[in-house]
């Protein structure tokens, strides 16, 4: 794996880059060869003493994406861990089921206590459908609409562009939107 450490407000000294390196490379026992991955690491402090980690893994079948947020930046390391762990073994045996029609695996178990996790989410069941038309408008006009739903995202047609659009509402309370190229 190729990692790609990167700090703000702070300085990633080589204590923190090898803890990292050491933490996220105990992943690789998952993987039946070597990803040639690309490992994205954000280190961010704020003015109150909390520290930041972003990690994102993209592969070939799945991305591995977690953050943490805590006043131990080692902390924020080992839970993160944990949580693309947990990530690995959710998507297991759902990718190596897929895979296996191909003839090659891409994960695989490690020894010692290593069990899958199995869950009835495994089956990709869909449950309800919904079918509306798509009115132009603009963003405003789309989030005014989500907002007086209720819903944290809404699905319009922009009149500018004639494109589909989607607003969304983040986790920080502010809105995003996400243009979908055709």
């Amino acid at each position: 794996m190729n990692y790609n450490i990167r700090g703000e407000n702070i300085e990633v000294t080589p204590a923190i880059r090898e803890y990292v390196e050491k933490k996220v490379g105990k992943l690789e026992r998952f993987f039946s060869d070597t990803p040639d991955a690309n490992v994205h690491v954000n280190l961010k402090v704020y003015t109150d003493k909390n520290a930041k980690v972003e990690i994102t893994i993209p592969l070939p079948n799945l991305v591995l994406r977690a953050e943490e947020t805590n006043t131990d930046m080692y902390a924020c390391i080992d839970i993160i861990n944990d949580k693309l762990e947990r990530q690995i073994r959710k998507y297991k045996t759902k990718i190596n089921r897929r895979s296996r029609e191909t003839g090659k695996e891409v994960f695989i178990t490690p020894e010692g206590d290593f069990e899958p996790e199995v869950q009835e989410e495994d089956k990709l069941e869909v449950v309800r459908v919904k079918r509306f038309d798509l009115k132009p408008m603009d963003s405003e006009e789309a989030i005014l609409q989500m907002d007086m739903l209720g819903h944290n995202f809404f699905i319009y047609t922009d009149a500018e562009t004639d494109g589909t659009h989607i607003v969304y509402k983040r986790k920080d309370g502010k809105y995003g939107l996400i243009e979908a190229m055709n």
